[in-house]
């Protein structure tokens, strides 16, 4: 079988094609209404109507890598200063010493840390939908993963691959459940135990399948230090302030509105700290933080370039053309395939946006007159977005996050596509039995 290209030339294909695509497309936009209070921007429900614009030239094509990167410049940012940060905490040995205590404990129990680590991840993306944030981690979840003897795939399948299993899933996820029923004008987290229900499902699905395929294809075990030496009290002061800053960050963006500039400075902060407290003088400390986000570099580009698709989308005016295509089929069918279409139609849309939560301000607006027709519930609607859009995170080359860590990773996408399908695909088999319960059961 031939290999698919490297994600730099990958994205420059998907680029190129979908410069293409904006002259055969035809052009349409729906209205919009922005909100005075939240500054959100929503379409208005039936106003689609078909336009004539001018095509996009080759000097949009150009422009396209470099407007994506700018476009994404807070998480860029972020990506570079997580990157100098835990590149300074592994040189002082800090994370390398902890890591290994805890190998060390499960000695014959390798699994439980697959299930634990699986287990966080999940829940920093049920309740923040961490996915950007695990970039600067991959290199040393892949260290931790083989002093495991497992390889890399399970590295990032315990992190990624469980973080997008808790937000698909997720009953309280900001940036995709509460925002969508926002939009659906249901009460805020309501059907939540109906949520969580299938949440411990998926997980357990997911997990079990994750800890099979670890167990078939096991490695040569690598410490992750190379010494027996103990755990210094500096280092677990260390380790002590990185949980801290952890602990700022999610009370930052549950409850304080963050976003990444404040996740910026709270890591860089947590870097010349772990420096000065490592004695490495704050000199040395900057050429580590230098060294730290040379490291990032290829990760960050890939990111930029994914970013631009959408922008190539709007900017040659078909992404709400492809909206409306996706869900006027719909308008004839029963209940349940109605529900199940709204479902399939959001994984589809989720290749050209890439980012869930405006997914769901472009969507819901055009969905929740439908489901009122057909006789699907607003909560249910709600579920056939939050599982068909946000499952597929672990599979578009659209998403940055994903490409930027199978590039760390040194993981080509055709060999992280044929890892990941089978859990996707339960996932989604998973996610209908929901669907299809959410409306029989009505919800």
């Amino acid at each position: 079988m031939k290999k698919l290209p490297n994600a730099f030339t990958l994205m420059l294909g998907i680029i190129f094609l979908t410069w293409g695509a904006t002259f055969i497309i035809p052009k349409g936009s729906y209205s919009r209404l922005t909100d005075p209070d939240s500054g959100r921007t929503t379409v208005v429900n039936g106003s689609y109507k078909q336009i004539e614009a001018e095509s996009l030239d080759i000097l949009d094509l150009i422009l396209a890598a470099p407007e994506g990167m700018v476009s994404r410049a807070d998480l860029i940012v972020l990506i570079f200063l997580l990157g100098g940060c835990f590149f300074i905490i592994e040189k002082t040995g800090a994370m390398g010493q902890g890591l290994q205590w805890v190998v060390d404990r499960l000695k014959g129990r390798d699994w439980v840390a697959l299930v634990l680590v699986s287990i966080v991840f999940a829940t920093g993306g049920a309740t923040i939908g961490m996915q950007e944030e695990f970039i600067a981690l991959t290199p040393l979840l892949i260290a931790f993963s083989r002093s495991l003897g497992y390889n890399a795939f399970v590295a990032i399948g315990m992190s990624f691959g469980a973080g997008v299993v808790g937000a698909a899933f997720s009953p309280m996820n900001p940036f995709s459940v509460v925002l969508a029923q926002q939009e659906a004008e249901l009460p805020l987290l309501s059907g939540m135990e109906f949520r969580l229900v299938f949440l411990l499902v998926a997980l357990v699905a997911y997990v079990f399948f994750l800890w099979r395929y670890a167990r078939a294809n096991t490695i040569e075990k690598q410490p992750m230090t190379d010494t027996d030496e103990k755990m210094s009290a500096r280092n677990g002061l260390i380790l002590f302030l990185v949980a801290v800053t952890f602990s700022i960050v999610t009370y930052g963006l549950l409850l304080m509105d963050w976003g990444f500039n404040e996740i910026s400075a709270c890591f860089f902060v947590l870097g010349i700290l772990t420096g000065l407290l490592a004695r490495l003088g704050i000199g040395r400390t900057g050429m580590l933080y230098v060294e730290g986000m040379k490291e990032m570099t290829y990760a960050v580009v890939i990111l930029g370039l994914a970013s631009s698709i959408p922008l190539l989308l709007e900017k040659g005016q078909i992404m709400d053309t492809v909206i409306h295509a996706a869900f006027t089929p719909m308008e004839n069918l029963p209940p349940g395939m109605s529900a199940l279409g709204m479902m399939g139609s959001q994984a589809l849309l989720h290749f050209p946006i890439m980012s869930y939560s405006a997914q769901a301000l472009m969507t819901m607006p055009v969905l929740i007159p439908l489901s009122d027709l057909v006789g699907v519930s607003r909560q249910v609607c709600v579920l056939s977005y939050q599982y068909g859009a946000v499952n597929m995170d672990m599979l578009v080359p659209t998403n940055g996050a994903l490409m930027a860590i199978i590039a760390v990773a040194g993981i080509s996408y055709d060999k992280w596509v044929k890892f990941v399908w089978k859990p996707l695909f339960l996932c989604f088999v998973i996610a209908i039995i929901a669907v299809i319960t959410g409306v029989y059961i009505g919800i």
